[in-house]
């Protein structure tokens, strides 16, 4: 009874307490709430770089992104950690990885970098690897979540919530997805992501359900082009205010029946040398049957010539659709370079990212 009074008071004057043994309230984020009303991409209700226009082609509503898959990065297995030892202390160490991310992003964010690429099996530490006996998982075989993943994946959402900045937040990587051990566990593994998503209360995420879903390396078929689309009406049904899509291999086409369960069309440009094929690809996507008023992003191109009057950045622009930077460290180059390749310096640090960031900076004109 005295119990029950002492709660009836509490309430009235707008107090709270916990009993017994209650687990505290998950902390909710929610600054920073993305939505899309038709084509176009809006930060708190208001279009992304509201009302800017370059070289006379509309910028707002875009989305303007880079790859920056590493951010959680760790490597479980004892045999390969030492391939990804800091040039200056001679040993990996996961924790510092992520606190140079968070670090980093105010800078990104300050040339008018409003999204990122991240993702819970990462991408090759090496830019691009036949095989991969390195173990970057952030899911247990079952499709639990490692708890350590998730911490430090929470530490990074966080401080985009707090920046403005929206995460576009992958689930699947080929060459990881077999430490999962069946289909079951990979179903486990997106409900898990998602419910811990919900549970945190994070509004700034977009999900990508796998990268390049129609990579031949996947060992799962429910990631692949056939079935993904049962993977992206999973997370629409326990999640529906959540944002969802997935990616493919670059210079390919999404089928119709991802499109037509998806939010907004993830593309990519790798394997396209001629900037006219970008804008062949948005037409493409938009001639789809699937098609409906969406977003069109390019969520990875490793091509630059940002010096050029034609690139495949500015050509996704032309044809209004978001482009996203991808850097990894070629074979002779050193730290400094790349946002891919293990370890890697956060910061816009050699001239290939200078170059991506100062033009970034004159297309949007900064954040907005």
């Amino acid at each position: 009874m005295k119990k029950h009074i002492l709660l009836s008071l509490l309430i009235v004057f707008g107090c709270s307490i916990s009993f017994g043994n209650e687990p505290p309230p998950e902390k909710k984020a929610g600054k920073t709430v993305v939505t899309i009303v038709n084509d176009k991409f809006l930060i708190n209700g208001e279009l992304t770089y509201k009302g800017r226009t370059w070289q006379g082609h509309k910028i707002e509503g875009l989305l303007m992104n880079s790859r920056m898959v590493q951010g959680v990065f760790d490597d479980l297995n004892p045999e390969t950690v030492d391939r990804w030892k800091y040039p200056d202390t001679k040993t990996w160490d996961a924790d510092r990885n992520t606190a140079e991310f968070i670090a980093a992003m105010g800078e990104w964010y300050a040339k008018g970098l409003l999204a990122f690429n991240i993702n819970f099996q990462g991408g090759s530490p090496e830019g691009y690897s036949r095989v991969q006996p390195w173990e970057n998982n952030a899911y247990e075989s079952d499709g639990s979540l490692r708890p350590a993943f998730a911490k430090r994946m929470a530490r990074v959402i966080e401080k985009a919530d707090e920046l403005g900045m929206i995460v576009n937040l992958s689930l699947f990587y080929f060459g990881q997805d077999e430490r999962l051990k069946d289909e079951q566990a990979v179903i486990a593994a997106v409900d898990n992501a998602v419910a811990w998503i919900k549970k945190k209360g994070y509004t700034n995420i977009i999900l990508e359900v796998a990268n390049e879903s129609n990579n031949k390396a996947y060992q799962h078929a429910i990631i692949g082009q056939d079935r993904i689309h049962e993977l992206i009406l999973r997370v629409k049904k326990n999640a529906p205010n959540l944002l969802v899509s997935t990616s493919f291999n670059g210079n390919t086409l999404p089928p119709d029946k991802v499109v037509e369960v998806s939010d907004y069309v993830l593309i990519h440009g790798n394997g396209v040398g001629d900037p006219a094929r970008i804008t062949e690809l948005v037409a493409q996507v938009r001639a789809l049957p699937s098609y409906r008023p969406m977003p069109i992003v390019f969520n990875e191109d490793d091509h630059f010539d940002f010096d050029k009057p034609s690139n495949n950045f500015v050509e996704a622009v032309k044809a209004y659709a978001s482009w996203g930077y991808f850097d990894f460290r070629m074979k002779d180059e050193g730290f400094d370079d790349g946002y891919q390749s293990v370890p890697i310096n956060w910061g816009i640090s050699s001239p290939r990212k200078k170059a991506f960031f100062n033009k970034l900076e004159e297309i949007t004109g900064g954040p907005h």
